[in-house]
């Protein structure tokens, strides 16, 4: 019994105190309960043919893919009835893996999605008080309407934006206090809003009970000849198939796949082209598919499935786009290069921890030569995928590698691993992939765990190499891409926090270039594609960044085997300058600096020496005449002669590949800027500005901004769009090209900058916006029709 009055009361008050916070909780859950939508007989606006199309031109840029905000993804009727979340996809700091929330495969109903925490935001809600609200989505249109910015004039500091921007993702029942704090937090946010007749559609459409209607697809019979055909090939009972299904399906789950036939193969246009994904299902083909929910390709679905051709009812945002055809062409293509070589399987792989965890083991039956064909005939599809994928979005995830630079891969003839199987079976160990342990308590040990594996492997292909070529390598070990295949040399450009893949060699000569293996390439698919959770706790996160940070060094130091072994010391400092030194010490495998080359060179500059020589060798798979980044005295004579669109090249050229240093202009250009230029027949034409910066390193996973050197960065302008992210577009006439170049070129200050975006950028609130900015997609699909999609404008500058 307790005696003492004082600490009576005190308890007392703690019980009267806990209970106060106990009812005010219960309070807000249950301040407003959302009310079942009733749907009127007569619909005004139908969803797909009035409402959907407004939802593109001014919703999808933001609310698409996993980085839309609360999750509410637009794309399709299914994620508009889904609804919002307030739990982040992409988040670097949790320290438990997140269930999963993928559209179309972890839940199938609403009431599904009600029960993972996703909020209505077609619903009215009713209040305590029995007062009635509105959705959540009108809310957010009316209060876009009632306070907007001034038309032409830039976003103001005050405002948020950004992928750093906190989203409070409000209920109906919080949103009066989030329109309070956030007068101008709108939809859409921060940027030319809706018309009056878009805005009158949707609340017309919204009050009428908000009828979603799911697009319904109509595939053709030959389509459906062909899926047939390719579902009863991948799920065939030969033993062999069932090997090398697994494996395609593991390496095509993120693709568009695009089935050519006979009624569609003349169709070079994406508005009418039918796309798929290649997914797995407890259903044969015939019945309606029910996807096998795990986390990961490779993950153990636990009972038997069927691979499953299912077709794209989302509309099609570029970031996300990564197309591959799939045709009968494709079909007959796998069969001549898995089935017509003599191999057999004893036994198919499970799904235990190191099957999972290493390809190299899982698939070892299948000759590693054809899985390295495999990879090459569409590497830049391969490239995309961790390139343009899940992982790569954020700036931890992709200061990994630099701003520009170039690819190439050993040549299937020579490169060892898939030549020789004692050497193969001795190393296939050693490379494993991290990132199936994700305890925090595992970080460390698996860290240290692979890391020594790979270093393991690295000596004793250094010493296969030696053995096998005694006198160095040569440019025969490059993969030409038997003279055709433009996939044998590609470009990659990092925008901060984003990245692009293009075939070619684009840019001026880079600071890096690569030189990957099979080994090389098939463990960075696997690490940073088929691996990748991007529900993953930190600890995941950093055992991918980290191990990708080995692999990036991996390539570098693989291109040095080109030079000679006395200039490849000075060329690796410059990559890994300051603190990375210590790395390239304790982490890094030792630079191998005795091994000689077959080349022989004529100048000093080895490094720009080769490059320059493959690019004439091969000027059409490298793109060797790039016209505005690498434009000499006799080219800039050329092209004064020529078209129009050749004299914008000559103008632009002069802005193209010169340092920071030399072109102050490049300190306040954002990573892509997209530049519309209208030509005099009315016909326009699009270029990327690509803003490379320049560090001493990028061998840490932070303090980026310590190893910045400003005063290096290049600015690369290509006559096609790059990136999916524009942070800025500019719109200008072709008569205006010379005078756009020179204002450019005067840039001194921030000042002088606003003044060029004051007359040819194109601000956030212009009433032109979304015009230039679809036009740019329209303008992709007139260029390269299957590419094209709607661009992302989460990034785009407060201009």
């Amino acid at each position: 019994m307790i005696k003492n009055t004082s600490t009576k009361i005190c308890i007392h008050s703690l019980l009267l105190f806990g209970l106060i916070l106990l009812l005010s909780s219960c309070k807000t859950d249950t301040e407003t309960q959302t009310i079942p939508r009733v749907v009127a007989e007569k619909q005004t606006y139908d969803f797909q043919q009035h409402v959907k199309p407004i939802i593109e031109h001014k919703c999808i840029s933001c609310h698409a893919c996993y980085d839309a905000p609360c999750q509410l993804k637009m794309q399709s009727a299914e994620g508009v009835d889904r609804g919002a979340s307030k739990i982040k996809v992409y988040d670097g700091a949790r320290l438990e893996n997140e269930s999963p929330t993928r559209l179309f495969v972890d839940a199938q109903t609403t009431e599904e999605w009600r029960n993972k925490g996703f909020i209505s935001v077609l619903e009215k809600s009713v209040s305590s008080d029995k007062t009635q609200n509105n959705s959540l989505l009108r809310n957010m249109i009316e209060l876009g309407q009632s306070n907007p910015f001034p038309a032409n004039k830039q976003i103001p500091d005050s405002i948020e934006l950004g992928l750093k921007r906190k989203n409070f993702c409000p209920t109906t029942g919080e949103f009066s206090k989030y329109a309070d704090n956030n007068p101008h937090g709108g939809m859409p946010l921060a940027v030319s809003g809706l018309s009056q007749k878009e805005a009158n559609i949707l609340t017309t459409w919204l009050d009428e009970g908000a009828k979603v209607t799911p697009l319904s697809i109509d595939i053709s019979e030959s389509e459906k000849a062909l899926i047939q055909q390719w579902e009863t090939w991948l799920n065939s009972d030969d033993i062999r198939t069932k090997l090398v299904a697994r494996y395609v399906y593991e390496h095509l789950y993120l693709g568009h796949l695009y089935l050519q036939t006979d009624d569609t193969e003349t169709d070079t246009t994406n508005q009418t082209t039918q796309f798929y994904t290649l997914e797995r299902s407890y259903t044969p083909s015939g019945e309606t598919v029910i996807p096998v929910k795990t986390v990961r390709p490779f993950d153990d679905p636990e009972k038997p499935f069927y691979y499953r051709l299912t077709p794209i009812t989302e509309t099609i945002v570029h970031k996300t786009h990564i197309i591959y055809p799939f045709d009968q062409q494709r079909l007959q293509q796998y069969k001549d290069l898995f089935l017509q070589a003599e191999w057999t399987v004893n036994k198919l792989p499970g799904y235990s921890y190191q099957e999972k965890s290493n390809p190299f083991i899982t698939y070892q039956a299948i000759p590693a030569k054809l899985r390295y064909q495999f990879l090459l005939n569409d590497a830049e599809y391969f490239v995309r995928n961790f390139i343009r994928g899940p992982v790569c979005r954020g700036q931890i995830a992709t200061n990994v590698i630099r701003d520009q630079f170039w690819v190439m891969f050993e040549n299937p003839k020579y490169e060892i691993y898939t030549n020789n199987d004692e050497y193969q079976n001795s190393v296939n160990s050693y490379l494993g992939l991290p990132g199936e342990k994700t305890s925090l308590s595992d970080l460390g040990t698996e860290w240290f765990k692979y890391s020594e594996k790979r270093n393991k492997y690295l000596n004793t292909r250094e010493k296969q190499y030696r053995k096998t070529y005694p006198e160095g390598a040569t440019t025969q070990h490059i993969w030409d891409g038997d003279k055709t295949n433009e996939n044998a040399f590609l470009s990659i450009f990092r925008h901060h926090d984003s990245a692009s893949v293009t075939t070619g060699w684009l840019g001026e000569i880079p600071l890096t270039t690569w030189m990957m293996d099979y080994p090389l390439f098939e463990r960075t698919y696997y690490e940073l594609v088929a691996s990748f959770d991007v529900f993953g706790n930190v600890s995941h996160q950093a055992q991918t960044r980290l191990y990708f940070d080995l692999i990036r060094n991996g390539a570098e130091v693989n291109f040095l085997r080109l030079l000679p072994p006395e200039s490849r010391e000075k060329i690796y400092e410059s990559w890994y300058q300051s603190a990375a030194k210590i790395k390239t010490e304790i982490t890094y495998h030792e630079l191998d600096d005795k091994s000689p080359t077959a080349i022989r060179y004529k100048t000093k500059d080895t490094y720009s020496e080769v490059l320059d020589s493959l690019l004439d060798q091969y000027p059409q798979l490298t793109k060797k005449q790039d016209t505005i980044n690498r434009c000499d005295t006799a080219c800039r004579d050329a092209l004064s002669k020529k078209s129009k669109t050749d004299k914008i090249n000559l103008s632009l050229s002069q802005i193209a590949a010169i340092p920071a240093k030399k072109l102050a202009a490049i300190e306040w250009l954002p990573e892509v800027s997209f530049v519309r230029v209208e030509l005099p027949d009315q016909q326009v034409q699009s270029y990327s500005l690509l803003r490379n910066r320049r560090h001493s390193s990028v061998s840490f996973m932070l303090g980026e901004e310590l190893r910045y050197q400003e005063k290096l960065d290049t600015l690369t302008i290509l006559p096609t769009l790059i990136g999916s992210y524009p942070n800025l577009m500019f719109n200008l006439k072709s008569t205006e090209i010379d005078a756009f170049v020179i204002q450019f070129a005067n840039v001194k200050s921030e000042k002088t900058f606003n003044q060029l975006i004051e007359k040819w950028g194109v601000r956030r609130m212009s009433p032109d916006f979304w015009n230039v900015l679809h036009g740019f997609t329209e303008n992709m699909q007139t260029e390269q029709p299957l590419e094209s999609g709607i661009y992302d404008i989460n990034r785009y500058g407060r201009w």
